[in-house]
């Protein structure tokens, strides 16, 4: 036994060693605690890996991952880290964390062709400052967190936020990509695949790159991706919408997606929106309020937004158990106008216009520091599920049917539930639920929230009852997604991809995987492959 163990020792040296040489020393990480850090996500911790390499160029991606899959270690590709459903986690220790951060420079950007090309690990806050002032933006351009997400991370994982609305979730702005597989080979996929050709165009013959969007890396990392842009329209605007009850919100928020209206939606339970505006301090207001007046159409009508959100200050927030927030843009008022009128015909029979603090915050400032607890400090976990129109309420009974059956264990750990929603294009609804308890931070949290946040969040002993309970409930929600014909994004390890599959489209899946990488060393237990 000892023998054997010191030869896997002086062989993850060696391999060691080699990734050194591909990558340099300044890109290896070897500490133990850094090795613990970038094994673990917002929620979830995995084994230990043997090192976190940051390649900066493809070459030295694909040679690094080359190498390790030639000594039957594994690879785990991370962008941003910010995943809660295991995307990254290692399931061996036996392996190797490829941060992809380094990755990170804007590669091309053509306005006449409209596309721009990017390494994976360039962040959407870094493609908006680059392209705020030449009048164009891709067609999704971000998810909330896009201050650290990272292009390639939204396009193995699937987000959605800016854009989604009106034309999906990440993955159909991207008309082509670079994908890294086990073999250290590096496949270009869509018009780019040909010499002499741009990668502006997609669709050209069976689609290659749709094949490694929402891949979990599974299939291969991505080291670059153009995405499709589109002219920014010059005037944005929009509205917001109180709720007595979640079937008027469901109704409303589907009534203003078919239409095809908004850019982008979101919906909140009264709990979420009290955490979002209850704990930024002065400083943070100010700030807000200032990106906010600065976006006015001039100053007159900057000064008058900035008025109008202060005196409303966050009282709305107390007089609807849910609010819907939508963005509108358009070419000019007269176009501006049709479109909130139609937004005000499709929602307003269900629920009550209200001040349109939300939208004009949301714009104002797209990407702020993401939080990762509740407002006094308290762990967070969310999931999601997108469902068809027809089944939201059906899933809702479920839903709180599941609060109600673990309500005693809620009160007894102090758990708090609460809900955040979207719609995505004009057919899908995205329903988030989110749980707050008190319980010991993750040192992911600790990592990614400014110290001056922190002096002001309680500290709370570990909490592993009330965490079970958290992860048990998790799981039963999960269930109820599933029973409801729901799909999800950012899949992971931890939804149900593989279940009860169609046998023959799983096989196809299968023999892929098999096929670009015959150990199962890319990302093992992603998609549940």
């Amino acid at each position: 036994m000892s023998e054997a163990h010191d030869q896997s020792n002086s062989s993850h040296s060696a391999l060691v060693e080699t990734l050194t040489s591909i990558v340099g020393a300044d890109n290896v990480i070897t500490d133990e605690g850094e090795r613990a850090y970038y094994s673990q996500d917002v929620y979830n911790k995995g084994p230990t890996v043997l090192a976190v390499i940051q390649p900066d160029s493809k070459e030295k991606l694909a040679q690094a991952v080359a190498a390790c899959t030639s000594a039957d270690v594994a690879v785990f590709p991370r962008g941003g880290g910010f995943s809660y459903t295991d995307g990254y986690i290692p399931t061996t220790s036996n392996g190797i964390t490829v941060d992809t951060r380094k990755m990170n420079r804007i590669l091309e950007i053509n306005t006449e062709d409209m596309f721009i090309t990017v390494e994976a690990g360039c962040t959407w806050a870094t493609i908006e400052d680059a392209l705020k002032d030449q009048g164009v933006r891709p067609v999704f351009w971000g998810p909330f967190s896009g201050l650290n997400a990272t292009v390639g991370g939204s396009m193995s994982q699937g987000s959605v936020t800016y854009g989604s609305s009106k034309h999906g979730p990440s993955g159909v702005a991207a008309e082509s990509m670079e994908i890294v597989l086990a073999d250290g080979s590096i496949v270009t996929t869509g018009s780019a695949g040909q010499p002499n050709h741009s990668p502006f165009f997609r669709h050209y013959g069976p689609d290659l790159t749709g094949l490694f969007c929402n891949d979990a890396g599974a299939l291969g990392i991505k080291a670059s991706v153009t995405l499709r842009l589109q002219k920014r329209m010059p005037v944005v605007m929009g509205l917001s919408f109180g709720f007595e009850t979640f079937d008027g919100l469901h109704k409303g928020m589907a009534a203003a997606a078919r239409e095809g209206l908004p850019t982008e939606a979101f919906g909140f339970d009264s709990t979420v929106m009290k955490v979002f505006t209850g704990g930024q301090g002065l400083a943070q207001d100010l700030k807000t309020l200032w990106a906010v007046g600065s976006t006015g159409r001039n100053v007159f009508a900057g000064a008058w937004q900035m008025l109008k959100i202060a005196l409303a200050g966050k009282r709305f927030i107390d007089k609807a158990e849910y609010t819907a927030h939508f963005v509108c843009e358009a070419r000019d008022m007269r176009e501006m106008k049709t479109h909130l009128q139609g937004l005000r015909d499709a929602v307003g029979p269900h629920g009550n216009e209200i001040v349109n603090t939300v939208p004009a915050v949301v714009r104002a400032y797209p990407f702020p520091p993401f939080s990762l607890m509740g407002p006094v400090g308290e762990r967070w976990l969310a999931m999601h599920g997108i469902m068809p129109f027809s089944r939201v309420a059906e899933f809702k009974e479920k839903i709180d049917a599941v609060y109600a059956r673990y309500s005693p264990q809620m009160e007894q750990h102090r758990i708090i539930k609460a809900a955040m929603f979207t719609t995505i294009a004009t057919n899908a609804f995205l329903f988030e639920p989110v749980f707050y308890w008190e319980d010991s931070r993750a040192a992911f949290i600790d990592r990614h929230t400014d110290p001056e946040v922190l002096k002001k969040m309680k500290t709370f002993e570990p909490n592993e009852e009330g965490r079970k309970v958290v992860t048990e409930m998790k799981q039963a929600i999960i269930d109820c997604i599933y029973e409801c014909g729901g799909a999800h994004m950012q899949i992971g390890k931890a939804y149900p991809y593989t279940r009860e599959r169609d046998a023959g489209a799983l096989n196809m899946l299968q023999s892929l995987k098999a096929h670009v990488d015959p150990k199962g060393l890319m990302n093992p237990g992603a998609l549940g492959l």
